[in-house]
């Protein structure tokens, strides 16, 4: 066994494939060593496996960007009228993605991708009436909760997998009821909320 000392390593012509050890071989790292420089890219082969049976840093992601918003308020809601909820309150958002004026998630090129969405209100003393919770994508119905008989509280709720896959797509949450009168509900991040993440 010996020691190669040396600051660099070649192909004989200059290009090509360097081969380090042989199949079945082990290519011991030691401790503290960075492999390339920054701004370098080291690329995995197709077919290749890597198997990690120690500690991973800086891989996979942080589910980000995520939001999560609620009302300090009670929010009018007219009947028969599909309305948007405007949470107010953020506790996070990771991106600044999300707009308390309009309600609205919006992506933006480098943040396109598949999320998890979810919202919820809840009604405030209101008697029986068919309610609903819908998300919208760009301003077209992508899932409802919804209930026809309730008491005078009830939460409404709708989750959903959402692509969002161009640059200015958005989510919003949308209130409904048909109560016959303009109503408002509760308000406080157990009776409302509006929140969301990308999917790794």
């Amino acid at each position: 066994m010996g020691t190669i000392k040396t600051t660099n390593i070649e192909t004989i012509t200059g290009s090509g494939t360097l081969t380090l050890g042989q199949s079945g071989e082990t290519i011991s790292i030691p401790t503290n060593t960075t492999l390339g420089a920054s701004g370098s890219t080291i690329t995995i082969p197709s077919g290749c496996t890597i198997t990690n049976n120690g500690t991973q840093t800086g891989f996979g992601g942080a589910n980000t960007p995520n939001f999560y918003a609620t009302r300090s308020t009670s929010q009018s809601i007219p009947s028969s009228t599909f309305t948007t909820i405007i949470y107010t309150n953020e506790t996070f958002d990771s991106d600044s993605l999300y707009d308390t004026s309009t309600g609205r998630f919006t992506v933006t090129a480098s943040t396109t991708g598949y999320y998890y969405f979810s919202a919820a209100w809840r009604t405030l003393n209101w008697t029986t009436s068919r309610q609903a919770m819908v998300l919208r994508k760009n301003g077209t119905d992508v899932i409802w909760g919804e209930t026809g008989l309730v008491g005078p509280y009830a939460t409404m709720s709708a989750n959903m997998i959402i692509n969002l896959a161009s640059s200015g797509d958005y989510v919003e949450a949308i209130a409904y009821h048909e109560f016959g009168s303009t109503k408002d509900f509760g308000t406080g991040n157990n009776i409302g909320n509006f929140y969301g993440f990308k999917l790794i």
